[in-house]
C-alpha cells in the first residue's frame, strides 16, 4: 500500500501529518496545523481518543465541556477523552499548532477522510473554500466522532 499523503486541507486548515498511527505502532497521529483566522474545529466530541493541542503561534480560542480558554503561543490544552471541545484562531494572524491525538486512528481517518491532498511542498494555507457539511458529518459518523451540527 503506498504512504498516505502528508498535506492536506481539512476544513480550510493546513495539516500536515509528522506521524500517522501506523507509523508509530498504533500510539498516537500527530499532525500540525496552520488556521486561518476564524477557522477551527465545531463543537464536537469521540469517546476513545485522547486529544491535545499546543499552540505554536498565534492565539487560539477553545471551549472544553462549557469552559472557554484561550491559548497562546506555549500553551498546552489537553482535552479529557469524550469531552465536548471546539476551538477556533482568533487575533490578527493565523495561528499554528500541533494536535496530538491518542491512539490517533480515528482522527487520521477523519482528516484524511474530509481533506483535500495538497502537494507536499505547500507551506501557505489553502484557498478558502465552504466545507461540505453533510460529507463532514458523513465521515464523522463512519468515523466515530459526534459533531454538532451548525444550528
Amino acid at each position: 500500500m503506498p504512504p498516505l499523503p502528508r498535506k492536506y486541507d481539512v476544513l480550510n486548515i493546513l495539516m500536515t501529518f509528522h506521524a500517522f498511527p501506523d507509523e508509530v505502532e498504533g500510539k498516537y497521529c500527530l499532525v500540525e496545523c496552520i488556521v486561518p483566522v476564524g477557522a477551527g474545529a465545531p463543537p464536537n466530541h469521540h469517546a476513545g481518543e485522547t486529544e491535545a493541542f499546543f499552540i505554536l503561534e498565534g492565539e487560539v480560542a477553545f471551549m472544553i465541556d462549557g469552559q472557554d480558554k484561550l491559548a497562546r503561543a506555549g500553551d498546552f490544552i489537553p482535552v479529557p477523552d469524550g469531552a465536548l471541545h471546539a476551538f477556533e484562531a482568533i487575533g490578527h494572524a493565523p495561528a499554528r499548532m500541533l494536535i496530538l491525538n491518542a491512539p490517533g486512528h480515528m482522527h487520521a481517518a477523519f482528516f484524511t477522510g474530509i481533506g483535500k491532498v495538497l502537494p507536499e511542498d505547500q507551506t501557505t494555507l489553502p484557498t478558502p473554500s465552504e466545507p461540505d457539511i453533510s460529507a463532514v458529518l458523513m465521515k464523522a459518523r463512519e468515523t466515530g466522532m459526534t459533531i454538532l451540527a451548525p444550528n
